[in-house]
Protein backbone atom coordinates (compact mmCIF):
# COMPACT_ATOMS: atom_id res chain seq x y z
CA UNK A 1 0.00 0.00 0.00
CA UNK A 2 1.72 3.03 -0.89
CA UNK A 3 1.30 7.33 -0.14
CA UNK A 4 -0.05 9.43 -0.53
CA UNK A 5 -3.77 8.82 -1.39
CA UNK A 6 -6.74 11.28 -1.28
CA UNK A 7 -8.50 11.63 2.25
CA UNK A 8 -12.42 11.52 1.20
CA UNK A 9 -14.66 11.96 4.38
CA UNK A 10 -17.08 9.48 2.76
CA UNK A 11 -13.70 6.83 3.47
CA UNK A 12 -13.44 7.81 7.16
CA UNK A 13 -15.48 5.04 9.20
CA UNK A 14 -13.97 4.90 12.60
CA UNK A 15 -13.13 7.56 15.19
CA UNK A 16 -11.42 6.75 18.27
CA UNK A 17 -9.94 9.10 21.17
CA UNK A 18 -6.80 9.11 22.65
CA UNK A 19 -4.62 10.85 25.34
CA UNK A 20 -1.65 12.94 24.88
CA UNK A 21 0.54 11.69 22.17
CA UNK A 22 2.90 14.13 21.58
CA UNK A 23 5.97 14.86 24.02
CA UNK A 24 8.35 17.39 22.40
CA UNK A 25 11.45 18.99 23.95
CA UNK A 26 14.26 20.99 22.67
CA UNK A 27 17.27 19.72 21.74
CA UNK A 28 20.23 20.79 19.05
CA UNK A 29 19.79 20.79 15.62
CA UNK A 30 20.37 21.02 11.71
CA UNK A 31 19.27 22.50 8.94
CA UNK A 32 19.88 20.72 5.85
CA UNK A 33 19.21 21.62 1.74
CA UNK A 34 19.28 17.92 0.54
CA UNK A 35 18.63 19.21 -3.38
CA UNK A 36 15.02 17.52 -3.02
CA UNK A 37 13.89 19.52 -0.55
CA UNK A 38 14.60 21.20 3.22
CA UNK A 39 14.90 19.52 6.12
CA UNK A 40 15.58 20.20 10.14
CA UNK A 41 17.07 17.40 11.68
CA UNK A 42 17.50 16.72 15.63
CA UNK A 43 20.33 15.24 17.42
CA UNK A 44 19.75 13.95 20.44
CA UNK A 45 16.27 13.28 22.44
CA UNK A 46 13.74 15.82 20.49
CA UNK A 47 11.17 13.45 21.68
CA UNK A 48 8.60 11.59 20.47
CA UNK A 49 4.91 10.31 19.63
CA UNK A 50 3.01 7.82 21.25
CA UNK A 51 1.27 5.53 19.44
CA UNK A 52 -0.50 2.45 20.35
CA UNK A 53 2.22 2.23 24.00
CA UNK A 54 5.16 2.37 21.74
CA UNK A 55 7.12 5.66 21.74
CA UNK A 56 8.26 6.82 18.45
CA UNK A 57 11.38 9.54 18.47
CA UNK A 58 11.22 12.37 16.38
CA UNK A 59 13.90 11.98 13.75
CA UNK A 60 13.33 14.84 10.71
CA UNK A 61 11.04 17.05 9.35
CA UNK A 62 10.72 18.40 5.70
CA UNK A 63 8.45 19.86 3.23
CA UNK A 64 6.50 19.11 -0.11
CA UNK A 65 5.43 21.69 -2.81
CA UNK A 66 2.29 21.42 -3.37
CA UNK A 67 0.66 18.93 -0.67
CA UNK A 68 1.29 15.12 -1.69
CA UNK A 69 -1.96 14.05 0.43
CA UNK A 70 -5.22 15.69 -0.82
CA UNK A 71 -8.47 16.24 0.47
CA UNK A 72 -12.04 15.58 -0.90
CA UNK A 73 -9.70 15.79 -3.86
CA UNK A 74 -8.07 19.15 -2.79
CA UNK A 75 -4.73 19.74 -3.08
CA UNK A 76 -2.89 22.63 -0.67
CA UNK A 77 -0.11 24.93 -0.93
CA UNK A 78 2.53 22.78 1.22
CA UNK A 79 3.26 19.84 3.20
CA UNK A 80 5.23 19.35 5.80
CA UNK A 81 6.05 15.80 7.46
CA UNK A 82 7.50 15.16 10.55
CA UNK A 83 9.17 11.53 10.59
CA UNK A 84 9.47 9.47 13.89
CA UNK A 85 10.94 6.12 14.11
CA UNK A 86 10.87 3.71 16.54
CA UNK A 87 14.34 2.26 17.76
CA UNK A 88 14.09 -1.36 18.01
CA UNK A 89 12.04 -2.37 14.69
CA UNK A 90 12.78 1.09 12.70
CA UNK A 91 9.12 1.11 12.38
CA UNK A 92 7.94 4.79 11.35
CA UNK A 93 4.89 6.80 11.82
CA UNK A 94 5.03 9.83 9.86
CA UNK A 95 2.61 13.08 10.96
CA UNK A 96 1.78 15.27 8.32
CA UNK A 97 0.58 18.82 8.01
CA UNK A 98 -1.04 20.49 5.38
CA UNK A 99 -0.86 24.21 4.61
CA UNK A 100 -3.13 26.51 2.30
CA UNK A 101 -2.18 30.10 1.31
CA UNK A 102 -2.94 33.00 4.08
CA UNK A 103 -0.88 34.73 7.20
CA UNK A 104 2.72 33.67 6.83
CA UNK A 105 3.74 30.25 9.09
CA UNK A 106 5.85 31.53 12.44
CA UNK A 107 7.76 28.44 12.34
CA UNK A 108 9.27 28.93 8.93
CA UNK A 109 9.54 32.77 9.38
CA UNK A 110 12.01 32.02 12.12
CA UNK A 111 13.99 29.69 9.38
CA UNK A 112 13.70 32.43 6.66
CA UNK A 113 17.53 33.54 7.12
CA UNK A 114 19.38 30.12 6.76
CA UNK A 115 16.73 29.00 4.06
CA UNK A 116 17.86 31.92 1.89
CA UNK A 117 21.56 31.33 2.63
CA UNK A 118 21.31 27.77 1.11
CA UNK A 119 19.71 28.52 -2.28
CA UNK A 120 21.41 26.15 -4.81
CA UNK A 121 23.72 24.59 -2.06
CA UNK A 122 22.50 21.19 -1.99
CA UNK A 123 24.41 19.47 0.66
CA UNK A 124 24.77 22.22 2.53
CA UNK A 125 24.06 21.62 6.15
CA UNK A 126 23.72 24.16 9.29
CA UNK A 127 23.36 24.25 13.07
CA UNK A 128 20.82 25.70 14.37
CA UNK A 129 20.65 25.26 18.01
CA UNK A 130 18.23 24.32 20.50
CA UNK A 131 14.58 23.60 18.36
CA UNK A 132 11.62 22.77 20.36
CA UNK A 133 9.18 20.45 17.92
CA UNK A 134 6.33 21.49 19.67
CA UNK A 135 6.44 24.94 17.96
CA UNK A 136 6.24 23.81 14.94
CA UNK A 137 2.62 23.61 14.57
CA UNK A 138 -0.18 25.58 16.68
CA UNK A 139 0.17 25.04 20.11
CA UNK A 140 -3.87 23.96 20.35
CA UNK A 141 -5.33 21.67 23.44
CA UNK A 142 -7.15 19.09 20.99
CA UNK A 143 -5.82 17.83 17.30
CA UNK A 144 -7.42 15.68 15.36
CA UNK A 145 -5.77 13.27 12.74
CA UNK A 146 -6.75 10.82 9.63
CA UNK A 147 -4.93 7.75 10.27
CA UNK A 148 -4.28 4.84 7.83
CA UNK A 149 -1.21 2.87 6.59
CA UNK A 150 0.87 3.59 3.55
CA UNK A 151 4.62 4.38 2.82
CA UNK A 152 7.19 6.58 2.41
CA UNK A 153 6.69 9.06 -0.60
CA UNK A 154 10.16 9.35 -1.58
CA UNK A 155 12.43 6.28 -2.99
CA UNK A 156 12.45 3.59 -1.67
CA UNK A 157 9.22 4.22 -0.93
CA UNK A 158 8.86 1.72 2.26
CA UNK A 159 5.97 0.52 3.25
CA UNK A 160 4.63 -0.34 6.28
CA UNK A 161 4.52 3.38 7.56
CA UNK A 162 1.50 4.75 9.71
CA UNK A 163 0.51 8.16 8.41
CA UNK A 164 -1.49 10.81 10.89
CA UNK A 165 -2.76 13.54 8.68
CA UNK A 166 -3.57 16.71 10.50
CA UNK A 167 -7.41 17.46 9.69
CA UNK A 168 -6.79 21.43 10.80
CA UNK A 169 -4.56 23.15 7.62
CA UNK A 170 -2.56 25.68 8.71
CA UNK A 171 -1.62 28.47 6.96
CA UNK A 172 1.36 30.17 5.03
CA UNK A 173 2.70 32.97 2.95
CA UNK A 174 3.18 32.73 -1.02
CA UNK A 175 6.41 33.94 -0.34
CA UNK A 176 7.40 31.04 2.49
CA UNK A 177 6.41 28.37 -0.29
CA UNK A 178 8.44 29.84 -3.18
CA UNK A 179 11.21 30.03 -0.84
CA UNK A 180 11.29 26.48 -0.28
CA UNK A 181 10.63 25.80 -3.71
CA UNK A 182 14.06 28.09 -4.53
CA UNK A 183 16.49 26.91 -1.95
CA UNK A 184 16.13 23.92 -3.78
CA UNK A 185 18.34 22.75 -7.24
CA UNK A 186 14.70 21.79 -8.86
CA UNK A 187 12.73 24.45 -7.25
CA UNK A 188 10.92 21.46 -5.94
CA UNK A 189 8.98 20.68 -8.95
CA UNK A 190 9.11 16.81 -8.65
CA UNK A 191 9.25 16.53 -4.69
CA UNK A 192 5.60 16.04 -4.43
CA UNK A 193 4.59 12.44 -5.53
CA UNK A 194 1.41 12.37 -7.21
CA UNK A 195 -1.55 10.44 -5.33
CA UNK A 196 -1.32 6.88 -5.00
CA UNK A 197 -4.92 4.46 -5.38
CA UNK A 198 -6.79 3.89 -2.25
CA UNK A 199 -7.32 0.37 -2.44
CA UNK A 200 -10.12 0.11 0.23
CA UNK A 201 -7.94 0.99 2.90
CA UNK A 202 -9.34 1.81 6.45
CA UNK A 203 -8.94 5.60 7.46
CA UNK A 204 -9.76 6.31 10.72
CA UNK A 205 -10.14 9.64 13.24
CA UNK A 206 -8.40 9.94 15.52
CA UNK A 207 -9.16 12.75 18.90
CA UNK A 208 -5.73 13.85 20.87
CA UNK A 209 -4.85 16.24 23.23
CA UNK A 210 -1.88 18.25 21.78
Amino acid sequence: MQSPIDISSCRVKNMRKLGHMKHYKPTNSTIRNRGHDISLHWHGDAGSILMNDTNYPLIQIHWHSPSEHTINGRRYALELHMVHQEQVNKKIVVNAVLYKFGKPDPFIFILRGHILSMIDQEGEERSLGMINPKYITNNIYRESYYEYKGSLTIPPCTEGVTWLVNKKVETVSRFQVNLLRKAVHDHAERNARPVQPHNKRKIQLLFSKH
